[in-house]
């Protein structure tokens, strides 16, 4: 045979040297796999890397792990193996051990490091490997030992995003039968058989969801009827849009459609994502014990093609009995033109307009992911249709702390200008349905959006303060300041939404303390909208970036909100926030700079000599001025330009006049005698400075929010919009 190289000293090329590391792990795994213990010695021996992986991330250990051979892990660990190796899905050595439930192989890891909790890129951990394959044993030993028997799947964003992700243990358990496990999860270990995955199914419609019809059996039944009697919610929905009903109809089991009619909390004619009821289901698949629980608990026959389906499964039975509770179908009317008012969710609002929904009230809703337009810990929001104006729906539990809170605050806040309103409610069995008027985005989202432009910060700001005013005008404390509960409508107006969380404002010192609360969290939106959202709200800096638009005001802004004015209550400190300067435009500031500046001891006294005698010159020059060596600032020929003044009559200069001396009131006097005299300047000055507005702001843009630092609480404040 002919040698691969071309002399016997050339070294083996680095394709080969992979080459043989690949074969060689291939050889490895292989032998562990067989159980064959000294071929592993021997490749260990000629070199090969204990930890090489093959196909899929699996190294030796995780073999071993899999094939159960405790003696051979062993060998591996003490050889060098990494206990904390990762296959390519992230799956660990001790995850793989809670698959094969081998107790003694989980206490190895747990002594070697790994988390009781850790998971693999799908969420899987070693406690949910176990209640899914039925390992009892090893599933008790994971919880006397820590283990999060609640904790769902976690997941990346992007799956997240695709619903993916959020199933317990319980879950698992229920979905693959496993009767004992379930039983325990739920009594001896106190799962929650309420908690949603990312689905927004609980367990009980994991019990339900089998899909191949040859896994459905009596375990299924029975797991599903225990989680009933241990208060599953029936009215969960699979990602089809199934209601719990329709998935035991589907199963054709009539113990399970008996026992949730029994609940009488789920609505028998809802339907799924295709329009199909349960009743339907039970025809379709010609189940007559079924179909006749249904229509004897009143279940609607107009819907849908009944009928025509039993027939053309000639079905006598249940022709029979379709045809005793069947009503006549009246003819479906021609379908008018609609056109929703929401621009974002017109075609969801369309899709929801054509579909058939059983009415609660006068709330139409699908309770069905397609139609979500936020989660919630309790059951989401969602579009829908109060008396046939589009709404945003949102579901709580009839009597739920927050349910009375929401409805509490927006029944007595329903004249507000800046707050969502309350459009109606309906109560059905064991939800209840708040409408609200909808909107097309919150503040997160607007600020995603690649144009995000429309509206200026100092905007955006200035209706959020005049909303959180507004809601304590009403006795109320938001506690749950977010962009996430500042929403947009169609037409750019800003709401203020979500008051779940809020609280009655006392007339005593917790009153005062949820104010504080809500003005802290206003800091925060206040960094969030000047910064235009680029950090997101739970990450922002200490302080404002200089490179923000007026950092300067916002950080003061920002500021006084999270820290008590000594000088006022706190009650009244967003009252006089709302006109802080960096609300102002350059109008106003213009203004406050030069009636400041027309004080009578700003025009007619030196700092100098007057300056512990007077009020106004001691609150503005005090020491770190930060205006001394304004003159440097400007040209020259501005300052000089205004003085000293001659007499109108004998053209000689006035008698004691000063010039403007090198403090911050010298340059109000300045800015208020340009003002007042600027239409007397030559063309070439008139030139040089052009809008006298827009050249002093421009060259001292800090000086308007130091003025009013300096005099807000002082009688001169006076000079300030709406000053009390």
């Amino acid at each position: 045979m002919e040698s691969q190289f071309s002399s016997p000293y050339q070294k083996p090329s680095e394709s080969y040297n992979k080459e043989m590391a690949t074969q060689k792990a291939e050889e490895l795994n292989n032998a562990v796999r067989f159980g064959s213990i000294e071929t592993v010695r021997k490749l260990l021996e000629e070199g090969t890397d204990v930890n090489s992986k093959v196909k899929g991330g699996w190294t030796p250990l995780h073999s071993a792990i899999q094939k159960d051979m405790g003696e051979l892990v062993q060998f591996l660990l003490d050889k060098g193996a990494d206990p904390h190796a990762k296959k390519d899905n992230g799956a660990t050595p001790f995850i793989i051990a809670g698959i094969t439930g081998n107790v003694s192989l989980l206490k190895l890891f747990l002594e070697k490091g790994s988390d009781i909790n850790e998971y693999d890129n799908n969420g899987f951990t070693a406690f949910m490997e176990a209640a899914w394959h039925g390992k009892e044993e090893a599933l008790r030993f994971l919880y006397d030992n820590g283990a999060d028997v609640n904790l769902g799947r976690v997941t990346d964003e992007e799956k997240k995003a695709l619903n993916k992700g959020g199933a317990t243990a319980l879950m698992d358990a229920a979905k693959q039968g496993h009767v004992a496990i379930v039983e325990a999860l739920v009594k001896e270990m106190e799962a929650d058989v309420n908690t949603c995955d990312n689905w927004g199914r609980n367990a009980l419609v994991h019990a339900l969801s089998v899909t191949e019809p040859r896994r459905w059996g009596e375990g299924n039944e029975t797991i599903a009827l225990f989680l009933l009697n241990n208060g599953a919610d029936v009215n969960k929905k699979d990602e089809h849009g199934k209601t719990t009903l329709i998935l035991a109809a589907e199963r054709e089991s009539q113990r399970l459609v008996e026992a949730i009619l029994e609940r009488n909390e789920v609505d028998i004619d809802d339907a799924d994502r295709n329009n199909k009821t349960a009743l339907m289901v039970a025809v379709e698949k010609t189940n007559c014990e079924i179909s006749k629980v249904l229509c004897e608990e009143g279940a609607r026959t107009d819907i849908g093609n009944l009928l025509e389906i039993a027939n053309s499964n000639y079905n006598t039975e249940l022709t029979e009995l379709l045809c005793k509770y069947c009503k006549p179908q009246n003819l479906s009317q021609p379908k008018t033109q609609w056109t929703p008012s929401s621009k974002h969710w017109r075609s969801k609002l369309q899709d929801l307009h054509g579909r058939y929904r059983p009415m609660i009230g006068k709330l139409k809703v699908f309770h069905y992911q397609d139609f979500r337009i936020k989660r919630t810990s309790q059951g989401g929001v969602y579009l829908g249709f109060y008396d046939g104006k589009e709404v945003a729906v949102k579901i709580f539990y009839v009597g739920a702390e927050n349910a009375v809170r929401e409805k509490t605050c927006l029944e007595k806040c329903h004249t507000s200008n800046n707050l969502v309103k309350l459009c109606g409610w309906e109560e059905q069995k064991t939800c209840l349905y708040v409408c609200l008027s909808l909107c097309e985005k919150n503040l997160e989202e607007y600020f995603q959006m690649a144009d995000n432009t429309a509206m200026e910060s100092k905007d955006v700001l200035k209706t959020i303060f005049l909303a959180v005013k507004e809601l304590h005008s009403f006795g109320f404390g938001h506690q749950d300041l977010h962009p996430s509960n500042i929403l947009i409508d169609v037409t750019g107006k800003i709401f203020l939404a979500d008051f779940d969380k809020s609280r009655e404002v006392a007339e005593d010192n917790r009153g005062d303390a949820i104010i504080s609360e809500d003005l802290q969290a206003l800091g925060h939106l206040v960094l969030y909208v000047a910064m235009k959202g680029k950090v997101s709200f739970e990450a922002l800096p200490m302080e404002c970036p200089e490179e923000v638009d007026n950092c300067m005001e916002v950080e003061d802004l920002r500021t006084s909100l999270g820290t008590p004015d000594k000088n006022n209550r706190v009650s009244g400190q967003l009252d006089r926030l709302i006109y802080h300067p960096y609300f102002w435009d350059k109008k106003t500031r213009y203004r406050v700079l030069r009636d400041v500046g027309n004080e009578s001891d700003i025009k007619t006294r030196n700092t100098k000599y007057h300056k512990n005698t007077s009020e106004i010159l001691e609150a503005l020059n005090h020491e770190g001025d930060p205006f001394k060596g304004w003159h440097d600032q400007i040209e020259k020929m501005v300052w000089e330009s205004m003085g000293p003044f001659r007499d109108k009559v004998n053209k000689k200069p006035e008698k004691n006049k000063q010039r403007y001396e090198d403090c911050v009131t010298g340059l109000l006097k300045l800015i208020r005698d340009m003002g007042e005299h600027f239409d007397e300047k030559d063309e070439e000055l008139k030139n040089k400075i052009g809008n006298p507005a827009d050249y002093f702001l421009t060259h001292f843009p800090n000086l308007t929010l130091y003025v009013y630092r300096s005099l807000c609480n002082t009688h001169y404040n006076k000079h300030f919009p709406n000053a009390q």
